[in-house]
């Protein structure tokens, strides 16, 4: 049983990560033609955030894409696993809420985004993160 809630948590990183990573690569263009773009993403960044000025969409761009991009190699590598997951699970939440206010609720739940958020917090939750860099520094 442990062996699959160890294999279980460990895919829920990697998956985690992956999505971080995707939408990150996606806004620099690595995806090729299935790449949303920069501009793209600043746009829908002011949309997603209709309720702050316009003016700030650039700066939020830019911090959330940094952050994303933090939260994904952490994830993806298995360091401070906990807390990055904790932020994740902030990170989305906040996501889902501006989506929601500017956007509906079908939104964020056509696009998974609260079960995005509830697998991060779930990951936080567990002591021991198998096959990660945690594990291998604290032996």
């Amino acid at each position: 049983m442990k062996t699959q809630q160890d294999t279980a948590v460990f895919l829920l990183r990697i998956a985690l990560a992956s999505g971080f990573l995707s939408a990150v690569a996606s806004r620099l263009n690595l995806w090729g033609t299935q790449s949303s773009g920069w501009k793209k993403f600043v746009d829908y960044t002011a949309e997603t955030n209709s309720f702050l000025p316009q003016s700030w969409a650039s700066i939020i761009a830019v911090l959330s894409t940094a952050t994303e991009l933090s939260i994904g190699i952490l994830l993806f590598v298995g360091y401070q696993v906990k807390g990055t997951a904790r932020c994740a699970s902030i990170l989305t939440l906040f996501f889902a809420t501006a989506m929601s206010i500017s956007f509906g609720i079908k939104e964020p739940l056509d696009y998974s985004v609260f079960a995005f958020s509830a697998g991060a917090f779930l990951l936080s939750t567990f002591s021991r993160y198998q096959w990660s860099l945690d594990q291998f520094l604290q032996q």
